[in-house]
């Protein structure tokens, strides 16, 4: 979804010269096919959007895969960038590596400063440690490396998967598949309590871009749209949106995860970016390529 957001906005500004690969073309987590490909190619500018990621019941199940499997993917495109001389790299991290208990809105500064949310502990890490990977490499070998930390995404490519999707996108299906089977009631995991902030995925894209040309500090950024919502209330808003006419249920025996999670977006706003697309208008937009995606009415 990230990659494909940042490609789209490389092209719109008119930059011919993308080298993008497949998963099948490239694994990322092997060693010796990411050195390949950085000694052919010799990429100038990298995004490294690539990661393993899902939502509260994939991070909690696949633990260990979350783990080694973007720790292999970063340290390889990392390392191999270093080695390849190139120019620049932005490195895309998730707001889930602030503490579970963190104050709100989430500053930069509060990495590291208490213990994080267990059911993503091992994402987060991951994360964390790409953050201190580019860090370390700028400190000790002069790189061009930033990071940049989004809030939760959603838009045009994403994975609607009910078993590892995050939960816009399955609520969006949920409500859809529930208005056309006439159902009664939609099922929501947790309590409905906890907040959280999203964003479009083309306005991160944008902010990439913004980066990558006038940002070149040290400490990572957090990119998002500086509001939030509980998940009740954003369950309410797509009920509206699809159209479901049923009932919500709260399933309390699943987890909240993190009580809420709100980034202060003011170092963004500081150096010139700001989020453009309001969450109702994102969502509608992601609803109607929904319906086409699956040709349905």
């Amino acid at each position: 979804m990230v990659g494909s957001s940042i490609v789209r906005k490389l092209k719109a500004e008119g930059h011919d010269n993308i080298v993008v690969k497949t998963s099948d073309e490239l694994d990322l987590m092997q060693q010796d096919q990411v050195e390949k490909f950085f000694q052919l190619e010799k990429p100038e500018y990298v995004f490294l959007a690539a990661a393993k990621v899902g939502g509260i019941q994939a991070n909690n199940i696949y633990r260990g895969e979350f783990l080694y499997n973007n720790l292999m993917i970063q340290n390889n495109v990392i390392h191999q960038s270093y080695v390849a001389g190139v120019k620049k790299l932005l490195f895309l991290g998730s707001s889930c590596i602030y503490p579970k208990m963190a104050p709100q809105p989430l500053k930069e500064e509060y990495l590291l400063t208490d213990a994080l949310e267990p059911t993503n502990e091992p994402y987060a890490i991951a994360k964390i440690a790409g953050i201190k990977m580019c860090e370390a490499y700028r400190d000790q070998y002069g790189c061009n490396f930033i990071s940049a930390m989004p809030t939760n995404l959603y838009g045009p490519g994403d994975n609607y998967d009910l078993k590892n999707s995050h939960v816009l996108p399955a609520l969006i299906r949920k409500f859809h598949e529930a208005k056309l089977n006439r159902q009664e009631s939609v099922e929501i995991w947790g309590s409905g309590t906890p907040k959280r902030e999203f964003l479009y995925v083309d306005d991160l894209a944008e902010a990439c871009y913004f980066l990558m040309q006038h940002y070149n500090e040290k400490i990572f950024v957090n990119i998002g749209s500086g509001e939030d919502l509980s998940i009740k209330d954003l369950a309410l808003l797509v009920k509206s949106i699809v159209g479901f006419q049923g009932e919500l249920k709260f399933d309390t025996s699943k987890p909240d995860g993190t009580p809420r999670k709100l980034m202060d977006v003011s170092k963004m706003k500081n150096i010139g970016w700001s989020a453009t697309t309001g969450l109702e208008e994102g969502i509608r937009k992601v609803y109607q390529e929904y319906i086409s995606a699956n040709r349905v009415k």
